[in-house]
């Protein structure tokens, strides 16, 4: 009979067995310890217990290979430790090129995940098993956490900012998850279900429920035409603003020198905080939208912009960065 109560979550993704690993490490190594110490301290107690009331301990004088002993081989487990789980925690802040993005918003209190397609789902997620997923996470009011135990990740999700995880599912299921970090009064009630789905079943799925469903880049273009985003960031680079053709994923040189990649944080930060990062060549005349866009429509002017990918960028300039005159 199965336990009600295993040690461990199932392992479903390709971080699982690492992270398992390396627990499984540190408890031995944390167990040995504790019986060697704790045997040591019984077997002195009773070795070195005073006999007569009056007696006095000889002096002991230090042993430099007891002392090395002791400082090097703690040295070289609790580097061991520190190497792996360093090795499993770069592969985890490292995302593959090829990942499956979907866009995750928290809020007090649920999930909301937003497929490629636009079709959106409530403290629900479903991706295709085999797939490297990339969760763009972000949150509309305090600060919450993704956290997935059968696949061993998580991640603060932060309002103001984007974070991301990234996994890859190895076993079909449904698989809980939670938000890890406390945010008010029905944080315990804020969780959901991951669903794992062959590719095929997932496609099926996804065309299959579509049909409501507003395509973000749709969304995200009449956005830009109805908050005059088109008026200053003209595809031949002859406006106000740089253009956006070929932005995101390019390097954007900036007003002081310095360069930054034109990720989803930046054309965030650029919609919220135009004066934050300033295009080379251009005057920060861009208006600020903090308060005016929810977090969908962002997410949707930001599908719309990297809809533009595969266009050239003009030769005249490039960059979201804040609307503005040139010089």
């Amino acid at each position: 009979m199965q336990s009600q109560f295993p040690l461990y979550p199932p392992a479903a993704s390709n971080f699982a067995p690492r992270v398992d690993d390396l627990m499984t490490y540190l408890t031995y190594v944390c167990v040995f310890f504790a019986f060697l110490i704790t045997a040591a301290i019984v077997y002195f107690f009773f070795k070195y217990h005073r006999k007569r009331p009056d007696e006095v301990g000889a002096p002991i004088h230090g042993d430099m290979r007891l002392e090395a002993t002791w400082i090097i081989i703690p040295s070289i487990l609790a580097l061991s430790m520190f190497g792996w789980g360093a090795a499993v925690y770069v592969d985890y802040r490292h995302t593959p090129p090829d990942t499956l993005d979907i866009y995750v918003v928290g809020k007090q209190w649920m999930w909301k995940a937003q497929q490629p397609n636009g079709l959106k789902e409530i403290n629900e997620l479903h991706v295709p098993v085999g797939r490297n997923i990339r969760l763009i996470l972000a949150s509309e009011d305090v600060v919450h956490d993704f956290f997935v135990p059968a696949f061993r990740v998580k991640m603060d999700v932060v309002p103001g900012r984007y974070n991301t995880m990234w996994f890859r599912p190895t076993k079909p299921g449904r698989y809980h998850f939670f938000c890890s970090q406390y945010c008010g009064t029905n944080h315990a009630l804020m969780g959901g279900w991951v669903t794992v789905m062959d590719p095929t079943d997932y496609a099926a799925w996804l065309s299959g429920t579509s049909g409501g469903a507003a395509n973000p880049v749709d969304v995200g273009a009449k956005l830009f035409e109805d908050k005059a985003c088109a008026t200053c960031h003209i595809a031949d680079g002859s406006g106000r603003a740089p253009s956006l053709n070929g932005l995101y994923g390019a390097q954007v040189l900036l007003a002081d020198g310095t360069t930054v990649t034109a990720d989803d944080a930046y054309i965030r930060e650029s919609i919220l905080q135009p004066n934050a990062k300033i295009v080379a060549g251009y005057q920060p005349l861009m208006p600020t939208f903090q308060g005016q866009l929810t977090e969908e429509q962002i997410i949707a002017l930001t599908s719309y912009i990297k809809s533009l990918q595969s266009q050239p960028v003009p030769a005249k300039g490039a960059g979201i960065a804040p609307s503005a005159r040139k010089k």
